[in-house]
């Protein structure tokens, strides 16, 4: 359970800029919603699957069934009004089917004033809007494709979930819920708009710890390559602050397909070059997650960015910006906002304590609900207390985790090595002792403390930080690859309705 190391949604870099900003979510700029068309390159037009076995029924709908956008109420309407009321309104209508679904144009319309609200709020200057327009509706596709693939998984994240989600990250901004919902509105926000971004959050990151996180390895080898480079570094460390643009290439692409993007990417680099806003330049062309936040990536430590990605910026100084990259995922270009010395990360470490812990987990999915996944634990918790089986055959027979074949045994861990609800309910037991039912993220536990131990910066700790650092680095490069692929293997049509 290696995977507990942070808290929900600490890895989410969307949700951290709507906290931060309190400005991300306004109120939906309906008189767009029937004149939004996404301007399509012709080197990204879609195409149907070579041998579908059936058109998706949502294709074959005709925008003519779409619901009318709803007007406001007026209590006793003058007969001019009452005329008016009868004369031909604009209609919701589909602007893109992706698979079984569809997105239509009100939604669009919806999360393109959220974009330029939060947009404005960070002084990213807005690219034009037939080029914004175009990277929200590529990003609301992938969303699509993402939440039909959590619900194909049984990935779900229910009201209560999300309301106690919600009740976090109030306590993170020090507020109640009812204070912070205010200062939500106060900030112009739509409370129902935000909830829903922040479901979308939680579901993206479960997906993300399924399909990526959950199959990174990370070799003995890779960790004792990791200190020797450290060690040549003297100890220094370094932290970088980069913006980047991705202009992704389709998996399996043509070389005329490659060719085009490589163009693209030189469009781009000629504009930067030029005096071209970067963060704005990100905004309109970047294929990345974080085009919208202007492409930028945040400080982060030297040795959690891509090899490629150091190696790029190792001679710019503060606010250049560099020669076309070429990864696996497409033609990157860096901006190195800026550059700091993080310290001697292994300097005066103190001793900590380790717990020797082991657990059953039964996850929530479509078919076991919160209730019954704590109904379960609640009898195995009384089966242990009365010593009719052991926490060991019952983890092997119930357990939904890796550590199973184990017995539930997730080893010694560190402050930090698990979220927080699953390391305070661990901190209060002895060893020994056996908790109650408790929910995480992941689902419902039953926690058993081993035993404990004091320990310093021990050679298993330096080891066990260099392979966390080398894990980071290569789910930040799996999940670039990962985005692409669901991109590629999705079925979407445009309808660019006249």
């Amino acid at each position: 359970m290696r995977n507990m190391h942070t808290p929900l949604l600490a890895k989410t870099k969307t949700v951290t800029a709507l906290l931060c900003m309190l400005g991300v979510i306004g109120n939906a700029h309906a008189q767009f919603a029937t004149t939004i068309t996404p301007a399509v390159p012709a080197d990204t037009a879609p195409q149907a699957p070579a041998k579908p076995a059936a058109k998706p029924a949502a294709a074959a709908a005709k925008p003519a069934a779409a619901v009318p956008l709803a007007a406001p109420p007026v209590a006793a309407p003058a007969p001019e009004a009452a005329r008016a009321s009868r004369e031909p309104r604009p209609v919701d209508s589909i602007l893109v089917v992706v698979n079984n679904e569809v997105i239509t144009r009100q939604e669009v319309a919806e999360r393109l004033a959220s974009v330029e609200q939060r947009m404005a709020a960070q002084n990213v200057q807005l690219p034009p809007r037939n080029q914004l327009v175009r990277q929200l509706v590529e990003r609301m596709i992938v969303e699509r494709a993402q939440a039909q693939m959590a619900k194909e998984s049984g990935i779900v994240v229910d009201d209560a979930m999300l309301d106690r989600a919600m009740q976090r990250i109030a306590e993170q901004n020090k507020m109640s819920m009812p204070e912070f919902r205010s200062r939500l509105e106060k900030e112009g926000m739509v409370y129902a708009t935000f909830r829903e971004e922040i479901r979308r959050e939680i579901l993206g990151q479960r997906l993300r710890e399924r399909e990526v996180d959950n199959k990174v390895t990370v070799t003995e080898s890779e960790i004792d390559n990791y200190l020797a480079a450290e060690a040549n570094a003297g100890g220094e460390h370094q932290e970088l602050d980069i913006a980047q643009i991705l202009i992704r290439v389709p998996e399996n692409a043509t070389p005329e397909q490659l060719a085009a993007r490589r163009d693209r990417a030189e469009d781009v680099l000629r504009q930067l070059r030029t005096g071209a806003d970067f963060a704005k330049t990100a905004a309109a062309y970047s294929d990345a997650a974080d085009a919208l936040n202007g492409g930028d990536l945040g400080w982060r430590a030297a040795e959690r960015l891509p090899q490629l990605f150091l190696d790029g910026v190792a001679k710019l100084q503060d606010g250049q910006v560099s020669a076309i990259l070429k990864s696996g995922n497409g033609f990157h270009i860096l901006k190195l906002v800026g550059r700091r010395a993080a310290g001697n990360q292994q300097a005066a470490a103190p001793a900590v304590q380790q717990t020797h812990v082991r657990h059953i987990l039964i996850k929530v999915t479509q078919v076991v609900t919160a209730a019954e996944a704590k109904r379960k634990l609640t009898e195995l918790k009384e089966r242990l207390d009365h010593g009719s089986a052991s926490f060991e055959e019952l983890a092997k027979l119930y357990s939904n985790d890796l550590s199973a074949a184990k017995g539930g045994d997730l080893g010694w861990v560190y402050p930090g090595d698990t979220v927080p609800e699953f390391e305070r309910a661990m901190d209060q037991l002895k060893p020994g002792e056996v908790s109650q039912p408790i929910e995480s993220p992941f689902g419902y536990h039953l926690i058993q403390v081993v035993e404990r131990k004091t320990d310093d910066a021990s050679k298993e700790r330096t080891r066990q930080a260099a392979r966390q650092a080398i894990r980071e680095r290569k789910i930040e490069e799996a999940n670039e690859d990962w985005m692409r692929q669901i991109r590629d293997r999705a079925y979407v049509e445009y309808r660019n309705d006249d």
